[in-house]
């Protein structure tokens, strides 16, 4: 039977459960004590039945304490298997992933996890499956997302310039207002008929879900706006001047008592004409031309299809407008969404 290996004299009985009190390893208490027991007489057997263990795992626990002293009692953990992947290929991916592929050389206009595994195992031999590759790339903060498509004849420079003006003070023909009270609400159209668009949905791989939608589409206009917690829209059967009138009353009534809205929309012909009749406690603020990334609206438009708008049949006008007005206010009653979509850095001076 080998020799039992004396504790270390720096410490006692007393010292070592003041230290299990103190600390943050329900492990490292438990070993404490055991070894506190030893100080106070107690023989390796008893310790181990304190600790609900063996006899050999106390020696081990004695012969950590005495080389690393309370701090070898805490679980050490190895660390799991070496990352296959080392930072300079992270980085050559990620670069890869940024720069996209190029159809005529890989075949494909956009990276799938499939593409970019296989690229892993030809260019720096590393295998991953498909489901591990996903988590790291993920990580890194990359995301599927769908791209945004803007105008080829866009002005940057105008979009920029018009970010910093947006929280100046109104011009001096708007009425006379304080910073404090001024409500800035987003406002655009969009066309809903009884062709609406596919979307994602859950279904069985074979056979695919059908699509029984009208092909010849009967579009009617839907405008909305809203500021960072709520929304004002109608339904109408035609987008003109005479709709974007009615719309404008509809705004002037939700506006808060002693506020001023400030009514930001794209240059569309019926928002900037000169026969529209603009309340009093309005002011229409054009966004740049060809810029309709700068209106939240459009985000909105996104998530009304992808969630109610999609996928159907309209058989008539009324059916439009019942399933229109129902996801709209659906959406109202929703202000955290709205902030969500609407919310924009720029707008808010940050």
């Amino acid at each position: 039977m080998s020799k039992a290996v004396a504790l270390r004299e720096d410490y006692d009985a007393a010292s070592m459960r003041g230290l299990a009190r103190r600390s943050r390893h329900a492990a490292q208490s438990r070993r404490l004590l055991a070894l506190a027991a030893i100080y106070d007489g107690a023989t390796r057997g008893e310790a181990a039945r304190l600790a609900g263990t063996d006899r050999q795992i106390v020696r081990d626990w004695v012969l950590r304490f005495n080389a690393q002293g309370p701090a070898g009692l805490i679980d050490r953990h190895g660390g799991g298997a070496a990352r296959r992947i080392i930072p300079s290929v992270m980085e050559a991916l990620a670069q890869r992933i940024e720069d996209g592929p190029i159809p005529s050389a890989h075949g494909v206009v956009r990276w799938r996890l499939r593409d970019l595994c296989a690229w892993l195992h030809e260019e720096h031999g590393v295998s991953l499956s498909v489901s591990w590759l996903s988590r790291i790339v993920r990580s890194e903060n990359f995301r599927l997302l769908t791209p945004r498509p803007r105008h080829y004849a866009q002005n940057p420079d105008a979009q920029d310039i018009f970010k910093k003006i947006f929280l100046m003070p109104l011009p001096q023909s708007a009425p006379a207002t304080p910073e404090n009270i001024r409500r800035n609400r987003w406002a655009d159209e969009a066309r809903i008929g009884q062709k609406t668009k596919l979307t994602r949905r859950w279904a069985k791989r074979e056979p695919a879900p059908g699509d029984s939608r009208p092909k010849r589409p009967d579009p009617h206009g839907f405008s909305g706006a809203i500021t960072t917690r709520s929304g004002a829209a109608l339904v109408l059967p035609v987008c003109n001047i005479h709709a974007m009138n009615f719309h404008l009353k509809e705004i002037a009534q939700v506006v808060a008592p002693q506020s001023h809205a400030v009514l930001i929309l794209d240059q569309a012909a019926w928002h900037t004409s000169l026969k529209l009749t603009v309340p009093p406690n309005i002011t229409i603020m054009p966004l740049p031309p060809r810029s309709p990334e700068l209106n939240p609206v459009e985000n909105v438009w996104q998530f009304m299809r992808n969630t109610w708008l999609s996928n159907r049949i309209f058989r008539t006008y009324d059916d439009i407008v019942d399933i229109a007005c129902h996801a709209w206010n659906q959406l109202t009653e929703q202000p955290w969404r709205i902030m969500s979509l609407g919310l924009r850095d720029w707008a808010h001076g940050s």
